[in-house]
């Protein structure tokens, strides 16, 4: 909070003086819907005092698409693409939330090797999209050179993951009970050859950008969320793990085979954005941990079960969940069946909704450049589905 350089306590700050519409010579500012500030289709109403933040205000639905609503008219196959269009930066975490959901739901087992496929290219993933994030985050707060470096690193990654899922970025590639294609030997010798790559650029990252000192005096105690106001918003993902809380679907619910590798969940402790920025610049390592091993260990098999589900199949009559640990949190997927050929309801939770939330208590009283270092700290993507 920056109410001490107005030389003012927090009870003065948020006085009647400091309410909305309190005071004429406050200023209302729109920042978004369109770049650079809020990157497309997220408008934030801010109420300033000068280039302090009385009230923001986050404002969605810019761009609706119906995701729930045109599950109730296509079938799971049909409606399987629409997951790498809900977050296209992470597009395999959504795939394996809506899959699991109907596996769940009907008790299917996936091969083995198919949940080792499924393994290496999310992590792939979840390296692209902090990729992404970091690139573009600092492109935000002024430093155009680290984006040149993440997109070099991150093209050399997704003509992997095209290589497996036929796909550059909205990946859909997993099927109920295994995934649509093997892997080759090519694949996995790229990957071989990838992982020591990523390892020898993290320190320069680490050198050239979260060493900065710019950087930390833009980042450090700016937007802390504790772990209490975590909770009561339900955030989740690095944003929650910032805050101190250890909390990792793929871990606390002993999530497919991740149990057999050796990983940490990455936290830290401040909740400021330096501790998210913290990370998923480890979790980037710690997924490359991860792919290592299950490329040392990657069984012969099939990859899809027998007697796979046909488009036509007809989901079974009940009800289901399913949450996976995508890039920015949980996402999850509610299923609701009645036993015909296209599900009853979907019901889809994404873990932005729940971040942004965040956002209008942790901006009140910052600088306006410090609210945008909060927001790009938050990585997200906003959803266009039914709210």
């Amino acid at each position: 909070m920056r109410y001490e350089e107005m030389g003012l306590t927090e009870g003065d700050f948020y006085s009647r003086n400091f309410q909305k519409g309190a005071r004429e010579d406050t200023l209302i500012l729109n920042l978004g819907p369109q770049h650079p500030a809020t990157h497309g289709v997220l408008r934030v109403i801010v109420e300033l005092d000068g280039e302090y933040v009385i009230r923001a205000e986050p404002v969605i639905g810019y761009l609706h698409r119906m995701h729930e609503k045109m599950a109730e008219g296509r079938s799971l196959y049909q409606y399987l693409p629409n997951m790498g269009r809900v977050d296209y930066g992470h597009a395999l975490g959504w795939n394996w939330a809506l899959v699991g959901a109907v596996e769940r739901l009907a008790g299917f087992e996936v091969p083995e090797r198919a949940e080792y496929i499924r393994v290496i290219t999310t992590e792939l993933n979840r390296i692209t999209s902090h990729l992404l994030w970091w690139g573009a985050f600092t492109l935000d707060l002024g430093a155009i050179t680290p984006i040149m470096y993440a997109f070099d690193d991150r093209e050399r990654l997704l003509d992997i993951l095209q290589m497996a899922t036929g796909s550059r970025l909205t990946h859909s590639s997993f099927r109920v009970g295994g995934v649509c294609t093997d892997i080759n030997d090519k694949f996995v010798a790229a990957c071989k050859e990838a992982i020591p790559h990523m390892r020898a650029r993290l320190p320069m990252y680490r050198d050239l950008v979260t060493g900065n000192t710019i950087l930390r005096n833009r980042l450090e105690g700016v937007g802390v969320f504790d772990a209490d106001l975590c909770r009561r918003y339900g955030g989740s993902g690095p944003v929650a793990r910032g805050s101190g809380i250890d909390y990792d679907v793929r871990k606390t619910e002993n999530l497919s085979i991740y149990s057999r590798f050796d990983w940490k969940v990455a936290v830290q402790q401040a909740g400021d954005s330096m501790a998210r920025y913290l990370v998923r610049m480890d979790e980037m390592e710690q997924s490359l941990n991860i792919i290592e091993q299950a490329l040392a260990s990657l069984p012969e098999g099939k990859v899809m079960m027998a007697k796979a589900p046909k488009v036509t199949w007809a989901v079974p009559k009940g009800e289901s969940y399913f949450a996976f640990e995508a890039a920015r949190g949980k996402a999850g997927v509610h299923l609701v069946s009645n036993g015909g050929k296209f599900p009853y309801k979907i019901k889809l939770r994404s873990p932005c909704f729940s971040n942004l939330s965040l956002f209008a208590e942790a901006a009140r009283g910052t600088l306006l450049a410090d609210a945008l270092a909060i927001l790009g700290s938050l990585d997200l993507v906003i959803p266009e589905i039914d709210r």
